[in-house]
């Protein structure tokens, strides 16, 4: 074995990983060049370098050399993303999974957490299904076409109605043609995850080319070998769900189909009814125990697929849903549709499970939170089971919000949220939940008046010690304020937990007084409060028209943004921030949800670091800002030792404690960023105290350097002849504090290694 020539500079190549974070960056603005080039990576993700270092492996040019890793078309590359935003429900439920306690040992209650959790996003699933059923097949083709006043005036409608004797007036058959709009939401459903799944789940990560990380019980999570491929459980997943929409879709429309059979109908025909009943119901099982038997393999590279379950449970689920259409456009003379479909309390029936659900997730993170834990977790360890309770609020509001506005626009001169004079209206549940909404929204504000008056407090506190940071400097009421301003807004991160908490336990209280009141009265809340004074009754009747038209608002508004986003790049790109945040994570949980971008992005960089090192021998800075940092960290913990002992992390504006810390503690949480820490053999971090975002990762170590001057003056000086802006979250390359760490990194990693040739 012979050695190559020398690298260039004492201590050999070395090389500068940048990573952006959140709402993306070009390669220009983060090298600093207009002449890039691409190295390595594809239109979605790449990897730049400035033109001039382009063959620096090779011809080195004597300095560290800079790259730019860039990740935000993976979020919000192009308008079709924008449809995310109608997935937010399943995104809010798949981070639930993510939010437990640590388990430090007690795997079988890991293991029944997981379960819950996937059987919550099951039900949101199911909820929206039923939600479109709601509309098509019970307004739209059995209330609305069934009364000649509603029909008629409506030309897109007017065929189906009961009134013009046609082929079509029969309420079977105007149900099996309206079941195809349920049907095809989860078609496309499944059509979107199933593309994603083949450029997100399917992408290798470093585990797959031979390298091995140790020993995968006795490390942490996120450098386990199957972390960051999910592809075998998505996979099942998306089949069970799609599966579970199409039995929805079938259950409806058999439902009313076998209700008039039984009635006095042909007994054949009922016979049928009990027939398809009885096989749906088991599928539906079936759909359970797919979901409940199998969760993540993260301790190994477990790339089977359960091609039966894949392609054999969704076919099944299809073909049962074609004999319920089938079935229910029989020859049915005399059948009328009257009031509503059978199946009005499956609404409540889906919320009083959620909340079962949510109440055992409760349990079980209690039961994890008794081994030692973090004082600093979010909700002493119950943000699981907080953000999946918000899960299903973020749902009954979409899908009541659809159900309403629907029901207003065909009955124009009926009350909001109430029964017409043309028919009966949606479930009363649903009502019953949208008038919650203005009870909700007066609770909390007692809570936001609250935390203003900490805020203004901390600024007030803020200002007083402000002088200490900035001495000899002449006194500035306006700048001390603003300064002190930024700092005690940034603390509000800090304190979102408790919000988060009381929004959640004002939801749970709301939502079981909403589902008993639906349940004892089976009246809408201004039907129900008839009878009372007058007071009373006047104020149910306006909080069901305010509660009607915030949940319409509340749609209206998922709707319009996603509109805007797929014509606007400015509103793409504010949705893609959000993505950002809340798609880091692989669907664990929910099949469709919007895609986990980390399992791209993680296996890049890891890639990237391993065989750069490998066939140069040179030492590596990886530079992550804000999202990029969680992005760089995770993928330093997926390198082999002897890579890890090459690379040197550099994170600034990092949520690696302050947000991923406290509120997924089993993955991010002291312990593991310590070991993280130890296995690594240089890591700084830079932040500020005006930063809403980052903070430090580990206080009380030599990680942490902070909190940076911000701004860099107080007032006007030689070097800033003009007023220093107050930088925050942004622009922290241009601190001198980042070229010092950055430096003594690189000196702190050990000298280059010979290069075999």
């Amino acid at each position: 074995m012979s050695r190559a020539t020398p690298a260039a500079g004492d201590g050999g190549p070395a090389l500068e990983l940048l990573v952006h974070g959140v709402g993306g960056a070009t390669p220009q603005s983060m090298l600093g060049d207009p002449r890039t080039v691409r190295v390595t990576g594809d239109d979605t993700a790449a990897i730049y370098r400035r033109a001039e270092d382009a063959d620096a492996d090779e011809h080195p040019v004597g300095r560290p050399v800079r790259e730019a890793y860039c990740w935000s078309n993976l979020t919000s590359g192009n308008g079709a993303r924008a449809l995310w935003l109608l997935l937010l429900p399943f995104m809010v439920v798949n981070l639930a999974h993510w939010m437990r306690p640590p388990a430090r040992g007690d795997e079988r209650t890991v293991r029944l957490y997981g379960v819950l959790v996937r059987l919550v996003a099951l039900s949101l699933t199911v909820l929206l299904t039923a939600a479109a059923c709601e509309v098509a097949l019970d307004l739209a083709a059995w209330q609305c076409a069934g009364v000649a006043r509603c029909a008629d005036g409506k030309s897109w409608l007017g065929f189906l109605s009961a009134a013009r004797h046609g082929w079509w007036s029969q309420p079977g058959r105007r149900l099996a043609l309206a079941a195809l709009v349920p049907a095809a939401l989860t078609w496309l459903l499944w059509y979107l995850s199933n593309r994603t799944w083949s450029a997100y789940e399917s992408q290798q990560p470093l585990t797959a080319a031979g390298v091995t990380l140790g020993e995968p019980s006795q490390r942490p999570a996120l450098s386990r070998p199957g972390f960051w491929y999910g592809r075998r459980l998505v996979a099942r997943l998306r089949a069970a769900h799609t599966a579970a929409g199409f039995l929805t879709v079938a259950a409806a429309v058999t439902g009313a189909a076998a209700r008039h059979d039984r009635a006095g109908g042909s007994a054949p025909l009922a016979v049928i009814g009990w027939f398809l009943a009885s096989t749906v119901l088991g599928a539906g099982v079936v759909v359970l125990w797919v979901v409940c038997g199998r969760g993540r393999s993260e301790s190994v590279l477990d790339e089977k697929l359960d091609r039966a379950v894949i392609t054999g449970l969704p076919a099944a689920a299809l073909a049962l849903l074609a004999l319920s259409l089938g079935y229910a456009s029989w020859n049915r003379p005399g059948w009328v549709s009257h009031s509503t479909l059978p199946g009005d309390r499956v609404f409540g029936i889906i919320a009083l499970a959620q909340g079962a659900l949510v109440l055992a997730l409760v349990v079980a993170a209690l039961v994890l939170r008794r081994r030692p834990y973090d004082a600093r977790t979010a909700l002493l360890g119950l943000g699981g089971p907080a953000v999946a309770l918000l899960a299903c609020a973020l749902g009954g509001v979409m899908t009541g919000g659809v159900a309403q506005r629907v029901a207003d626009w065909l009955d124009r001169s009926g009350t909001p949220g109430a029964a017409g004079d043309v028919f009966t209206g949606p479930p009363p549940l649903l009502t019953w939940q949208a008038s919650a909404i203005p009870a909700l929204l007066a609770l909390l504000l007692p809570a936001v008046a609250y935390f203003a008056v900490r805020t203004w407090c901390t600024a007030r506190a803020e200002e007083r010690a402000l002088p200490a940071d900035y001495p000899g400097e002449p006194p500035d009421t306006a700048r001390s304020r603003q300064i002190a301003t930024a700092r005690a807004m940034a603390r509000l991160t800090d304190r979102a937990p408790a919000f988060l908490g009381i929004v959640a336990t004002a939801t749970l209280l709301l939502g079981a007084g909403a589902l008993t009141g639906s349940w004892t009265t089976g009246e809408v809340p201004g039907r129900a409060a008839s009878g009372a004074p007058a007071v009373i009754a006047s104020a149910a009747d306006t909080v069901q028209a305010l509660g009607s038209w915030f949940t319409g608002l509340g749609f209206l508004l998922f709707v319009t943004w996603g509109r805007r986003a797929y014509k606007d790049a400015s509103a793409r790109r504010t949705i893609g921030i959000l993505w950002d945040v809340g798609t880091f994570w692989p669907r664990a949980a929910h099949p469709f949800a919007p895609p986990c971008y980390a399992e791209r992005a993680v296996p890049d960089l890891a890639w990237r670091m391993n065989t750069w090192t490998e066939r140069t021998g040179g030492r590596l800075v990886i530079s992550g800002h804000s999202q990029g940092s969680v992005l760089s960290a995770a993928a330093v913990w997926q390198l082999p030792a002897h890579t890890r002992q090459r690379v040197a992390l550099l994170t600034y504006g990092s949520p690696l404690e302050r947000l991923y810390g406290r509120w997924f503690p089993a993955y991010f949480g002291c312990s593991e960023l310590t070991a993280l820490h130890r296995e690594l053999h240089c890591w700084r971090n830079l932040w500020r105290a005006t930063d809403p975002i980052g903070g430090p990762v580990l206080p009380g170590t030599d990680v942490d350097r902070g909190p940076l001057l911000d701004p860099i003056a107080f007032g006007r000086t030689p070097g800033q002849p003009l007023p220093a802006p107050i930088l925050a979250h942004s622009d922290y390359q241009a601190d001198p504090a980042f070229a010092e760490e950055r430096t003594a990194l690189l000196d702190e990693l050990a000298p280059a290694l010979p290069q075999p040739r």
